[in-house]
């Protein structure tokens, strides 16, 4: 990092900074606007106490969507810039809304929290386990706000249903089941080929071995390669893992077992279309399901949680009937109790609650720790289906115990860069 972006960081890293007045205005950098950074876009630009600031993205092809709607929102067209240092020098700049590849969510929160900003991360928070750790000790050592992008326990309807599993209505409660049934598309096979106008591959590429440009190891196809990303159990099904671990009160396994593989598409996709994964938590356990290659769902929902009591089971999803929301059936199979969302503000109140927190300073929702320990369940399945063997872990020093091999990917290598975590 040269001297116009080190000294400008390292002042705000160690300058106080005081919590947001309520009159005031917050100010937020959107790094990342395709995609789900799109509908971050729109979710925080409804919010009437948010300045936009800039638009970080490498890619000057996509960002007309994300124009459209800040301008719709009655607010200025703000700079593009493709380098986050920019935003981060720049001290008017109070948060970093991070919709990018989920390779660049560690490196570029840790950047952020070093910097004195807050954080809005989207989920996995991280490519690896280390990753993940080092989020949580930058949000720590900076006192930062950080939210993680899983947006479903801000809705009334996950609250209610938290809540109702522990009432103890459901009885003895000892597992719970997630999956993530839905039929995902053959991405076929694509050759390599010369970085495209209007990218800046270097940037984009960040801390990671450089690999020549694929188009599908980019954009919406990213995460299906291990280089970059963690599969669909990293992409939907750490919602539904979140929402099973807060509603048994666990945090992280002890071991983790079952398998995980590619079955049914032929394309360049390397992570598993097919998982069955146990978590032990003690006398707890989390089942998860998932098959990327039917149309039907399980349960009249795609992703879904159930909660087993001896006396009762509560199924946790969006139900093609009701939206978001969540159903209790009794030992008879009858259902007694529902409660239901309109997904439509599925992203609003998530955000919301993060602009409340960086008022406040209180903790946010889905807090970096919280989102870290949904994220490791999902790199430990990963890592289950990745050497083919029962793992035992140890949550203290989150490290797989006995078995080198498996416990190489708990991290990973990066190349030199000066957006490179450190420690990692």
């Amino acid at each position: 990092m040269n001297r116009r972006y080190f000294l400008p960081l390292t002042m705000a890293a160690t300058a106080a900074r005081r919590a947001t007045a309520a009159s005031e205005k917050i100010t937020i950098a959107l790094m990342g606007v395709r995609g789900r950074g799109r509908s971050l876009t729109a979710a925080f630009c409804a919010q009437p106490d948010v300045n936009v600031a800039y638009v970080c993205d490498i890619d000057e092809n996509v960002v007309d969507g994300a124009y459209k709607i800040i301008e719709d929102s009655g607010r200025k067209r703000p700079p593009l810039v493709k380098d986050i240092r920019r935003c981060l020098e720049d001290k008017s700049v109070d948060a970093i809304v991070m919709g990018t590849p989920l390779h660049w969510h560690a490196p570029g929160t840790i950047l952020a929290c070093d910097a004195g900003k807050d954080v809005y991360v989207e989920k996995p928070i991280s490519h690896n386990i280390r990753e993940g750790r080092l989020m949580v000790e930058a949000a720590r050592r900076n006192k930062r706000i950080v939210q993680v992008g899983s947006q479903l326990p801000s809705l009334p309807a996950t609250q209610a249903f938290h809540d109702y599993v522990q009432s103890g209505k459901l009885g003895r409660v000892l597992m719970a089941k997630v999956w993530n049934v839905q039929l995902r598309r053959n991405i076929g096979h694509k050759q390599d080929e010369p970085v495209p106008p209007g990218i800046d591959y270097e940037t984009w590429t960040g801390p990671l071995p450089k690999l020549p440009f694929n188009r599908n190891r980019f954009h919406s196809t990213v995460n299906w390669h291990w280089h970059y990303g963690t599969g669909d159990i990293g992409n939907d099904g750490v919602h539904e893992l979140d929402i099973a671990r807060r509603a048994l009160g666990v945090e992280l396994p002890t071991a983790v077992s079952g398998m995980g593989r590619k079955m049914y598409f032929d394309d360049d996709q390397q992570t598993p279309d097919t998982m069955n994964i146990t978590y032990e938590f003690g006398s707890k356990l989390i089942f998860y399901e998932q098959r990327l290659w039917n149309p039907y769902g399980l349960e009249d929902c795609d992703n879904g949680v159930a909660v087993y009591g001896d006396q009762a089971v509560a199924q946790f999803g969006h139900f093609r009937s009701r939206e978001w929301g969540y159903r209790v059936f009794d030992a008879k199979g009858k259902e007694i109790h529902s409660e239901q969302h309109d997904k439509s503000s599925i992203d609003t109140p998530h955000a919301r609650n993060f602009l409340d927190s960086m008022r406040s300073r209180k903790k946010p929702r889905v807090e970096i720790e919280e989102g870290h320990w949904a994220t490791s369940l999902a790199h430990l399945g990963n890592i289950v289906a990745r050497t083919g063997r029962t793992i035992r872990f140890d949550p203290k020093t989150e490290t797989v115990q006995g078995d080198t091999q498996a416990n190489a990917f708990v991290k990973r290598e990066y190349r030199p860069h000066w957006s490179t975590p450190k420690g990692a």
